[in-house]
This record gives structure tokens, C-alpha cells and sequence, in this order.
């Protein structure tokens, strides 16, 4: 039998949606706000619910192949692929095809499967083309490029994404000495890596080590800060147009990184406040993530409330005429105004 988690246990709202006067859906989470001393800063639900942080961890994942020295000559860009859920644009296909003729490889050393392009420029040109979608087009195509790098140092056999491969003990190892945890469990994610699971806190934890990493540390401290640098300074590589990491980070403009994982995880890192967010919506619900971190970023004080990307996942709700129709917003508890 499956093992049961309890993770509707504690679980508070955070986001409602309002059309006219009245309540039309309610999003139950947790979230948690964190600093790298471990100390919890602020926290709504149950902060030790155990979760898969899914794509939100992909920076995690790429910590070895920086420790190692085997990511030593990769650029800002590619580092941002490694992090990235993208849309299978131009722009992230080009980026993984360059990297892995560099390596000697091609697209059938990966081991993330096809997906189908998700951005509509890509996707119209294969369709005129008569091409066929591939393994570059897969949104971790990126992720896996630095595994097949990563992979080349450690001299492992092909099937990278085995459980007991020397690259996924590697990511393993990282992903519980920077969560304080030994993960009970994992889970094949979508693109076949196991995904490792791991408390809220521990995961908000690691997202506050990324935001208090220093240049002058050790080498764990040091790629955290170039990863997390990679991602502050390629947005679009994170994810793509219109895609919530995409807008949010340009909207920082350089305060922090966030992250979206599957079922409606989000994690940011903000270094000037030395924070980790972490939130998981109950539900999987991608439009109450994607409106709780705007509302923790806005609280503090990493987004300008009048930006314009704000509308787009927090306030007034408009139809296909514009008109106003609806309000999505915090529930009664949750980020009700700004810190300071």
C-alpha cells in the first residue's frame, strides 16, 4: 500500500478567490519563512509537513557538479538552464543542444523524454517545419545537461537518473546536508530524476543558505551564489515568457530568485535579507502558489506593489473584456499587509 501523508493536517488558507461579493474558491497551504541559522521568521500551516519539492530544488540538484569542479568552465547561462523548468523556447533548445555538442553528446544521451514545446513560437515553428518535438524541448532538459557534465566527471555508466548512480547519490547527499534531514522518501519526477522528499522547513532552509551563501565560503557556499546568481541574472532561462519566474525575478530586478516546483510548490531566495521561502498549496493548484509567493515577495519588500506583474497573480480579476469581474487574494491571516 502506498504510504499516507497527512498533509491536508494544519493546513490554513492562504488564498481566496472572489467573484462579485461572493467567496468562490478557497487555496489551503503552508508556507514558511526561514533564516539559515534555522530560525523560523514566520510560518502559516504546519512548517514540518512533509512534501516533494519537485522543480523547486532543481538549484540543490546542481550543487555537485559545481562542488565538483565539474561544472568549473560553464557559463551564467548554463548554470540558469541547470535551474530551469522552461518553456522548450529557441532559446532554452539552442542553449542545451550547444552544451551538450561541447560535451561530445547528443540529444539522445538525455534521459528526460519528449515533451511537447510549451512555448507558442517553438511550437508553430515545428508544426510548419514538420518537425517533431525532442528531449531538448523536455522543460529539465537543462537540469539534465549538468547530470550528463556532472556525469562526465564522476565517470558513471549512461542511466544518470538510477537511483544508486554515483550522480544521484551525489545530489542526494547535498539535498539532505542542506535540508538538516535524511530524506525518507523519493519519487520518479517527471523527467525520470528521483525527486527526494523533504519537510517545508527543510527545503525553506535550504533556500535561506542559498540567500546567505558568500562568495568568501567554502565551495557549497560558492556555487549556491553563482547559482543563485545565474538565475537573478537570466530570468528568462528559468522558465520563459509569461511564466511567473520569468516575471517575478525581472519584476525583483536582481533581490532574489524564486523557483516553482509541480503541485503548486514555490521557493524564493532573498540575500539581502539572508531569507528562504518555501509554500506548498494543498490542492496543486498553480494559480494559488503563484499568488502567495507574489504576496510573500510583496511582504518583504522584494516587489514594488505597483509593478504591473502584480496584478497578473494578485488583485482585481478581469475577464476576456477586461472588465473587472473578481479579486484573487490573501486569506484573513496570510500576508495581510507588508512587514515594516
Amino acid at each position: 500500500m502506498p504510504k499516507s501523508n497527512k498533509i491536508h493536517d494544519n493546513a490554513v488558507p492562504l488564498i481566496e478567490l472572489w467573484r462579485g461579493d461572493l467567496l468562490e474558491s478557497v487555496h489551503l497551504g503552508h508556507a514558511v519563512v526561514m533564516r539559515a541559522s534555522g530560525e523560523i521568521v514566520e510560518s502559516w500551516g504546519q512548517p514540518d509537513v512533509l512534501i516533494y519539492p519537485r522543480s523547486s530544488c532543481k538549484m540543490v540538484q546542481a550543487l555537485p557538479l559545481l562542488e565538483t569542479g565539474a561544472g568549473r568552465d560553464l557559463t551564467a547561462a548554463q548554470l540558469a538552464l541547470c535551474c530551469a523548468s522552461h518553456q522548450g523556447a529557441r532559446i532554452h533548445v539552442q542553449g542545451v543542444a550547444r552544451w551538450l555538442s561541447d560535451l561530445g553528446l547528443s540529444e539522445p544521451d538525455l534521459r528526460c523524454g519528449i515533451q511537447q514545446a510549451e512555448d507558442i513560437e517553438e511550437r508553430n515553428r515545428l508544426i510548419v517545419a514538420q518537425e517533431s518535438a525532442c528531449q531538448m524541448h523536455n522543460n529539465c532538459s537543462g537540469k539534465h545537461a549538468g547530470f550528463l557534465t556532472l556525469n562526465r566527471h564522476l565517470g558513471g555508466h549512461s542511466e544518470y537518473v538510477d537511483m544508486d548512480h554515483p550522480v544521484q547519490r551525489a545530489v542526494r547527499q547535498a539535498f539532505e546536508e542542506v535540508t538538516g534531514m535524511t530524506s525518507p522518501h523519493y519519487g520518479i519526477d517527471g523527467c525520470s530524476a528521483p525527486n527526494f522528499a523533504t519537510s517545508l522547513q527543510g527545503l525553506a532552509l535550504a533556500m535561506a543558505r542559498f540567500a546567505g551563501a558568500s562568495d568568501s565560503g567554502d565551495a557549497r557556499a560558492r556555487a549556491m551564489v553563482a547559482l543563485r546568481n545565474a538565475m537573478m541574472a537570466h530570468p528568462d532561462l528559468v522558465a520563459g515568457e509569461t511564466r511567473a519566474c520569468t516575471e517575478l525575478m525581472r519584476a525583483m530586478g536582481g533581490k532574489g530568485a524564486v523557483k516553482t516546483g509541480a503541485e503548486a510548490v514555490f521557493v524564493a531566495i532573498l540575500p539581502e535579507a539572508g531569507l528562504g521561502i518555501a509554500l506548498k498549496i494543498v490542492d496543486g493548484g498553480t494559480r494559488a502558489a503563484e499568488a502567495a509567493i507574489t504576496a510573500l515577495l510583496l511582504r518583504y519588500g522584494v516587489l514594488d506593489r505597483g509593478h504591473p506583474v502584480v496584478a497578473r497573480y494578485l488583485g482585481d480579476m478581469r475577464n476576456r473584456r477586461e472588465l473587472v469581474v473578481g479579486q484573487t487574494r490573501c486569506a484573513p491571516g496570510f500576508c495581510a499587509h507588508p512587514l515594516g
